[in-house]
């Protein structure tokens, strides 16, 4: 079994490199008009600029939306990956701890409130993030965090936090129509500014998921052997819940609610390379890009011309995952 795991560790990462390269060149070469490969390569490599057409989609359109897909994807996996490891459960979701809902929150109010402070959104989210996490994780610790009580504590502040969001695209009606599409998490119209907002913040917070990733091994023994291993047990959870809720809610305030993503790839990372996470955070960070980015094909492609929203697509995929796990019982394996 110990042999399986080496042998999928090595294999992987080429595997999931190739993928993402695979599920870019078709996002970047399908939808409503057709590229060959040729003339994309050629885009790339500077043939084709005269083609204004081709220049438009690809560059304007297609390519920043697949870049934040990729960043996305990426935080939303490694978000849930370290919550899982801070509540010791394969339960633990942005979503399903209310953090993509408070900053969800945190950002409408700013969006359609206070629409002159734009750039204050990501700020925003993640205060909300942080303050959703914490109330969840304070509701659900009871000499120690059980699977059911999360979900429960999850599902009324997701209702309180969901309600506060209602409240407001009700006052704020007239202005709601910009935001009824991120309400239900979309990558449709994401362009460079995005991208050059969401860039350095994912950048900062890859790093600071790197760095924890010594914490997290040491918090799956349990509390008290991580004590004895000199880890501060409490100091750990708080520092890896920033970290989670802060690439979380940067990518909820660029994209929207885009739900599951957190809860589904980490534990198929974890069934391929086991809980040790050098192997299970970038393994997770790889394949959440990979998976986003073919749901948001998907969602540009199955109803064409009409496009869904991303969420949408995740919440068909990841609703019946989650019932799987919540049968099994959110058992967390080390």
């Amino acid at each position: 079994m110990k042999k399986d795991k080496k042998l999928l560790r090595i294999i992987l990462f080429p595997v999931l490199l190739m993928a993402l390269g695979l599920s870019f060149m078709i996002a970047v070469r399908w939808g409503s008009v057709e590229f060959s490969n040729q003339q994309i390569i050629g885009l790339f490599f500077g043939h084709g600029e005269e083609d204004a057409v081709l220049r438009t989609i690809i560059y304007n359109i297609r390519l920043p939306r697949t870049l934040t897909a990729l960043m996305v994807g990426a935080n939303l996996a490694m978000s849930g990956a370290l919550l899982q490891a801070v509540m010791r459960n394969e339960l633990a979701d942005p979503g399903l701890t209310g953090i993509s809902t408070g900053a969800a929150l945190g950002a409408v109010t700013v969006m359609l409130v206070f629409p002159a402070y734009g750039a204050l959104v990501p700020v925003v989210a993640f205060s909300g993030a942080a303050i959703a996490c914490a109330i969840v994780f304070a509701l659900s610790w009871k000499r120690g965090v059980d699977p059911i009580r999360i979900v429960l504590a999850g599902v009324a502040v997701n209702a309180v936090l969901g309600g506060g969001t209602g409240l407001l695209s009700v006052l704020y009606s007239d202005r709601i129509q910009g935001v009824l599409m991120w309400l239900n998490g979309t990558l449709s119209g994401r362009s460079w500014q995005h991208v050059e907002v969401l860039f350095p913040y994912s950048v900062l917070g890859l790093i600071a998921a790197g760095l924890c990733i010594k914490a997290a091994n040491l918090l799956q023994l349990g509390d008290e052997m991580a004590k004895n291993l000199g880890l501060k047990v409490h100091l750990a959870r708080i520092a890896l819940s920033a970290v989670a809720a802060f690439i979380a809610a940067i990518s909820v305030s660029m994209v929207g609610l885009i739900g599951f993503v957190g809860l589904i790839i980490p534990h198929i990372t974890r069934l391929l390379v086991g809980s040790d996470y050098r192997y299970l955070l970038p393994g997770s960070a790889l394949l959440g890009a990979v998976f986003l980015l073919s749901a948001d094909t998907a969602a540009r492609m199955v109803f064409s011309p009409i496009e869904l929203p991303v969420g949408i697509i995740m919440a068909i995929i990841g609703g019946p995952f989650f019932l799987y796990l919540l049968r099994k019982g959110g058992k967390y394996k080390v």
